[in-house]
């Protein structure tokens, strides 16, 4: 398709991505390009038979208007320190053509949780030519000067070949944060599920954006290199991160939906998944082998068995092994425990099996579905499939 055609695209409204990382949870979502360019990680769901596609920055820059005018309208009601009440909303609601209203939810939503972030969608928003992603950047910090924090998903193959100067034009527009999916740091392990980057070129994209002066995000995943490389997945992970040193190292443990590709090399067993001990004895493993950065280490995920492993590098890192190594010396009955109540949202720390009423919730979810320190990976592994 040629750049002509492109222009000629029509405009469809306003338009939002499926997911956006769980610390953009209160950013207005602003859709740059649809969809994964890359979409053949074995792990991953989402995109699937989907193609991917750039937007016309034409397009972003509408959506950014229409946001902008539905903005001006809030802030005029709630004008002098006055609440915004229900009736203002479906009044100026029902003004609206059905094209819209997207906009116009997004726009509410937003303004409810304070405005400070922004958050560019979809896979791989830095994709799209330099000079558009400038113009962007520069549209959005003009309609909305106050906010604080912008930020985009970005492949590590992509960054690699941005030029510094385009990396630093980016991050004096306004985008300050960009969140990357490494998983892992070995090239086994990265070759095996298809990510389409080596250790190399995530060191060297890492490197990149942090000396273009914006955060960094990096996402690892425990239990991606199955048995057969678990040792060599958090070590190599371990080593990749220590050269990077990125302001967030976020956890995301491995889930198998059966969806994705990953799922007929386990049925068949060609991929042999981690349990749980053994995905906590992988993640201590990269722990213990972070050394000489600053990093702060993020568990903000349901998936993460551990949601209290979470501190700065390197002053909370004994604090932070401690916690797995606390529930490794677990008996298999506390463990059970500690694992389902995890897992169902009943605990969010070890500590919380000293509380009567959550271990008595926990108790109860075992009995009834007859999970046992025998059978609970197996049982683990299909509550998982549900937050995927």
């Amino acid at each position: 398709m040629t750049s002509t055609q492109k222009k000629e695209q029509p405009y469809n409204g306003f338009e939002q991505g499926p997911i956006r990382p769980p610390s953009e949870a209160y950013s207005l979502l602003i859709r740059v390009s649809r969809n994964c360019p890359w979409n053949r990680c074995a792990f991953c769901p989402v995109y699937k038979g989907t193609a991917f596609s750039l937007r016309p920055a034409e397009h972003v820059i509408e959506d950014i208007d229409s946001v902008n005018r539905h903005i001006k309208v809030l802030r005029d009601m709630a004008s002098d320190g006055r609440r915004i009440s229900r009736s203002d909303l479906t009044k100026y609601h029902s003004s609206l053509g059905a094209a819209d209203q997207a906009a116009f939810h997004a726009a509410v939503n937003w303004f409810a949780a304070g405005m400070e972030s922004i958050f560019l969608q979809d896979a791989n928003s830095l994709i799209i030519k330099p000079t558009d992603l400038t113009r962007i950047l520069e549209h959005l910090m003009g309609c909305f000067p106050w906010t604080r924090r912008i930020t985009s998903y970005a492949r590590s193959h992509t960054v690699a070949r941005i030029s510094d100067d385009d990396l630093m034009s980016f991050a004096r527009a306004g985008l300050n944060r960009i969140h990357i999916g490494m998983e892992s740091g070995s090239d086994a392990v990265l070759a095996m599920v298809k990510k389409g980057a080596d250790k190399r070129t995530h060191v060297k994209a890492g490197q990149k954006v942090k000396n273009a002066g914006m955060e960094l995000s990096e996402y690892v995943m425990p239990g991606l290199g199955g048995k057969q490389f678990s040792e060599i997945h958090a070590r190599e992970t371990a080593d990749a991160l220590n050269q990077i040193n990125p302001d967030f190292i976020r956890i995301r443990t491995l889930a198998i939906p059966n969806a994705v590709p990953l799922y007929e090399e386990w049925t068949a067993g060609r991929f042999e998944k981690l349990t749980d001990m053994e995905s906590a004895r992988e993640l201590l493993m990269l722990l213990e082998n972070l050394d000489g950065i600053t990093s702060y280490i993020k568990s903000d995920h349901i998936l993460n068995l551990f949601e209290e492993v979470e501190g700065r590098l390197p002053q909370d890192k004994d604090r932070i092994t401690g916690v797995i190594t606390q529930f490794l010396a677990m008996t298999p009955q506390e463990r059970m425990l500690y694992q389902v109540g995890r897992r169902m949202g009943l605990l969010s720390r070890l500590s919380d099996l000293d509380n009567r009423e959550l271990r008595g919730r926990a108790e109860q979810v075992c009995r009834q579905y007859g999970i046992t320190p025998e059978n609970v990976d197996e049982m683990i592994a299909e509550i998982m499939k549900r937050f995927i």
